[in-house]
């Protein structure tokens, strides 16, 4: 329904909108999007009648089918907090910091934060989120003082989003909705701000700047942001990469994150087709006018499994540099192959054994024999017990996986460095310049959600509204 048939639209209702013009816009720019969401439906579908309703246990299929994350890029502080009202009218939060600037494969000159909802509820009317990167000029390792200050002088000269778009978002921000006639400007505006801008392109600024990086020349080489990537989420894709391909779409080299294995998928796995020639109209140093073609935007897709407890990701951790050390001892076989058998030697193949560890989120819900009261002698020693362990042994509780929400720092370098046709340059004896997650909410005036604290509120809550409906206390870990 289009906000002219509303008096009024919520932040949800906005939010859901909104990720429906983007997508509609990028498959106008990147056609290969459009081949991308098909081969995603047609994949998800098959899952779908391979496995039934097993496949919907991360999230059902309408919701998987309409997910989306966006990617941008943004020069500066001021930018940054800019974007946070833009999202912020669309009930999108920020959550998680992440430092590229010392990813594997690639270091990246940009912090990053993801706008989404936090909320269950909101989350399953729709997950729509945006990682979102922001350059770091102050870092010397990638900016000698000279360009630095060029490139923040560049940047504050620009004006990415219009002050009517502002002063709309703060009003749903303030409200929780907007009138039909604002949210229709509120959405067009939107819209368009992330449009790719048919502007010629400083050759020689950009040039310069992509000797450094070529993320670093996206961002501060041009006056507007862009989508960077629409990214749709599959039930399988290692499906949709061989499927890809069979269309003729050049895909990255493998598929990052977690290893495809036989236990529960974990955290996020990622790919993309590789970055496209886009034809760009260029401003020479003469003043004239050229055509000429730039490679920045690709097409990523997702497969989203469990969310980790810190527990559950500093093993993650350790199994990610084991698997480096073997490939660079030289072990036999693929990089997906040696990743394999690291995860089958040391993570729990169920998902109750990753609850049990306290490795992974989940929520909780009384059992079937519970609610009928029919527990027998062993649940109500359980009950008596009041551990979570004995609980979950005595089939007291029925378990659901949290879906992780967020982003792998070394998985969006690694997507970021497949798309590059340069490596761009680096001088790490230089000093860094210190960001962290505090400095992004002091940036955004408001505090940034740690993602597995909130995956914590929501296992936490689970388990409470569970020991209610037994009428004890909550249960030990």
């Amino acid at each position: 329904m289009t906000a002219t048939h509303r008096s009024t639209l919520s932040t949800t209702e906005l939010r859901a909108a909104f990720a429906r013009r983007l997508s509609a816009l990028y498959g106008t720019e990147v056609p290969a999007y459009t081949t991308l969401v098909d081969v995603s439906t047609e994949v998800n579908e098959r899952v779908l009648r391979r496995k039934g309703a097993e496949a919907e246990r991360l999230g059902t299929i309408e919701r998987v089918t309409a997910e989306r994350h966006g990617a941008i890029r943004v020069g500066s502080p001021a930018e940054m907090a800019q974007v946070a009202r833009v999202f912020g009218a669309l009930g999108m939060h920020p959550c998680g910091f992440y430092d590229l600037r010392d990813a594997a494969p690639q270091p990246v000159p940009v912090v990053s934060t993801a706008f989404r909802p936090l909320d269950r509820s909101e989350l399953a009317a729709n997950p729509f989120r945006v990682f979102t990167s922001m350059l770091v000029p102050e870092d010397r390792r990638f900016f000698g003082a000279d360009l630095e200050s060029r490139l923040r002088r560049s940047l504050a000269a620009r004006r990415l989003f219009p002050d009517e778009l502002l002063v709309l978002a703060d009003r749903a921000i303030e409200y929780g909705e907007l009138g039909a006639e604002d949210a229709e400007r509120l959405l067009g505006l939107a819209t368009a701000a992330f449009a790719l801008s048919p502007e010629p392109v400083d050759r020689a600024w950009y040039g310069e700047l992509e000797r450094i990086s070529a993320v670093a020349a996206d961002i501060g080489g041009v006056t507007s942001t862009h989508v960077n990537h629409l990214t749709p989420r599959v039930l399988d894709i290692d499906d949709l990469y061989a499927s890809m391909q069979e269309r003729g779409i050049e895909m990255i080299d493998r598929i990052q994150g977690p290893p495809r294995w036989e236990g529960p998928d974990l955290l996020l796995r990622q790919t993309s087709f590789r970055a496209l020639s886009e034809p760009r109209t260029f401003r020479e140093p003469d003043g004239t006018l050229s055509q000429g073609a730039l490679r920045v935007r690709f097409g990523e897709v997702e497969a989203r499994g469990i969310a980790l407890t810190a527990e559950g990701r500093t093993l993650y951790d350790r199994l990610v540099n084991e698997v480096d050390r073997r490939q660079a001892a030289g072990s036999a076989g693929a990089g997906e192959d040696v990743a394999a058998v690291v995860w089958r030697e040391n993570v729990p193949a169920s998902e109750l054994e990753l609850c049990r560890q306290g490795l992974a989120f989940f929520t909780y819900t009384p059992s079937a024999a519970v609610a009928d009261r029919t527990a027998g002698d062993r649940q109500r020693s359980a009950i008596d017990e009041g551990s979570l362990a004995g609980w979950l042994d005595a089939g007291l509780v029925e378990i659901a996986p949290v879906v992780y929400e967020d982003f792998l720092p070394r998985s969006a370098a690694g997507i970021f460095a497949s798309n590059l046709s340069d490596r761009g340059s680096m001088d790490a004896d230089q000093g860094g310049a210190e960001r962290d997650l505090g400095w992004m909410s002091e940036v955004l005036d408001t505090q940034v959600a740690v993602p597995e604290d909130v995956y914590a509120v929501q296992s936490r809550a689970s388990l409470e509204a569970a020991a209610a409906a037994l009428g004890v206390p909550v249960p030990s870990a």
